[in-house]
């Protein structure tokens, strides 16, 4: 009888062993699946951010010219060449001023991409995230101390 027992010891231990084994499998394979969808998400967001961008760039190149139009017009309907002294510098000061503005939207923009987040502003809902946020393990500890100390009192 002794025996049995520990027949059925041995096959109740490989049968849970092998339900964890499963389990571990059935997680792992969720994880990789998550992973994935992760994946393929980061790659939409960041091609529509690439999107926003040309269409934000396409905007300021329109913008841009119909501003120098228009100054244009106004400098040669009061007689004064447009192409020359300081008439040359407003265009010119214009035309720097929209490529400043599209060099901080390029640079956002890289670093949006880099990041692999949609917003700089967005936490990445990593531990690096929330330590760097200034709100870390000590703060959370001095939050659920406080908590203690006001069930307490």
């Amino acid at each position: 009888m002794g025996a049995l027992t520990s027949i059925a010891t041995v096959l109740g231990a490989g049968a849970t062993i092998y339900g964890q084994v499963r389990q571990a499998q059935a997680q792992n394979a969720a994880n990789k699946a998550q992973a994935q969808i992760n994946a393929t998400r980061e790659v939409a967001q960041q091609q529509v951010l690439l999107a926003q961008a040309q269409e934000a760039a396409l905007q300021r190149q329109t913008a841009l010219a119909r501003t120098v139009a228009s100054a244009r017009a106004r400098l040669a309907a009061a007689g004064v060449s447009p192409d020359s002294g300081s008439a040359a510098a407003v265009t010119g000061g214009l035309a720097g001023e929209a490529a400043a503005a599209q060099g901080a939207d390029d640079a956002t923009l890289r670093a949006r991409l880099a990041d692999g987040r949609s917003s700089l502003l967005n936490p990445d809902g990593t531990v690096t995230a929330l330590l760097g946020s200034g709100r870390g393990i000590a703060a959370i500890g001095r939050g659920f101390g406080g908590i203690a100390r006001n069930l307490l009192d």
